[in-house]
């Protein structure tokens, strides 16, 4: 007995069926929405503010003038001379700097800065930006 052989290939419901699956599944991947991560949040947010306060350093280095790096919690944004950096709202953001001294922190010809520190926070994880009174150095540390 011999039997007919079929014709090798998929048949229109199973095309269907497949395309169904595929078109929920990529439905589902874009409602999610991208995905985000709390850590890189806050480390990159981190990295601009060290950016730029190594900047303002070498500004006033530079330009042998002195510069001041100001923050804006209440905005999310900080500053250095007249360009303006927003930082992600989710974060909480704060500035200690040296009692009496200027709004920020300040950096002056020789490199050295009035010192200060800006904190990050979110969701019970934050970083720390520093900058060194006397060298201008500025380290990043985590806190939480």
């Amino acid at each position: 007995m011999t039997r007919a052989r079929r014709p090798a290939g998929f048949t229109l419901l199973e095309m269907l069926i497949v395309l169904v699956i595929l078109g929920l599944t990529l439905g589902i991947v874009l409602l999610r929405g991208p995905a985000g991560s709390k850590t890189l949040d806050i480390r990159a947010a981190a990295s601009d503010v060290a950016e730029a306060l190594r900047l303002a350093r070498a500004e006033a280095i530079r330009t042998d003038r002195p510069v001041t790096f100001r923050l804006d919690p209440a905005h999310h944004r900080f500053s250095v001379g007249q360009v303006v950096h927003e930082l992600p709202a989710s974060l909480d953001l704060s500035l200690v700097s040296v009692a009496g001294g200027p709004p920020g922190i300040g950096f002056a010809p020789d490199g050295s800065s009035t010192g200060g520190r800006v904190e990050l926070a979110r969701g019970g994880q934050g970083i720390a930006v520093g900058v060194d009174w006397i060298s201008g150095r500025v380290t990043t540390v985590v806190t939480k």
